[in-house]
């Protein structure tokens, strides 16, 4: 089974709580200059920034992820020898390419690691592809927090 927060569905705009649609549109006014700001930009739509910051990283206009192909993970890890070097190999055959890299300092048995990573030559889908990191020995979680 999915871990819900992973999955992703298609929902018309139309049947979209408010202020989703609001959050999608700042993000739309700062993405194309119409707003300098995030202040800005939901000022123009009438939504609290709290809201914004709430929802912006969990949704995205249909057509963005259709020509997504850089994607930001951040991982929870144990804190145990060749763990990372395991993820990156499965990302690796997966053809994922490795844009940037960072992990914390472990604490409690356990790292933090985010990566950007290019997933034009990715040779399934997302879903499938954190589906099976999340399977991994040593892997806690596996989250998605931005699609580029």
């Amino acid at each position: 089974m999915r871990d819900d927060e992973e999955r992703l569905v298609l929902v018309r705009y139309n049947q979209l709580p408010e202020v989703i649609q609001k959050t999608l549109e700042a993000k739309r006014l700062v993405e194309t200059g119409e707003a300098d700001t995030v202040q800005q930009a939901v000022a123009k739509v009438g939504l609290s920034r709290s809201s914004y910051y709430k929802y912006r990283d969990s949704i995205f206009p249909f057509q963005s992820l259709n020509q997504s192909k850089m994607v930001t993970l951040v991982f929870l890890l144990k804190d145990q020898a060749g763990v990372l070097s395991q993820v990156l190999s499965f990302l690796a055959s997966m053809g994922v390419n490795i844009l940037t890299i960072h992990q914390t300092i472990p604490l409690q048995g356990e790292a933090s690691v985010s990566m950007s990573v290019d997933l034009t030559h990715l040779i399934s889908d997302l879903e499938d592809l954190v589906g099976r990191l999340r399977g991994m020995k040593g892997v806690q979680r596996v989250t998605v927090i931005g699609v580029e």
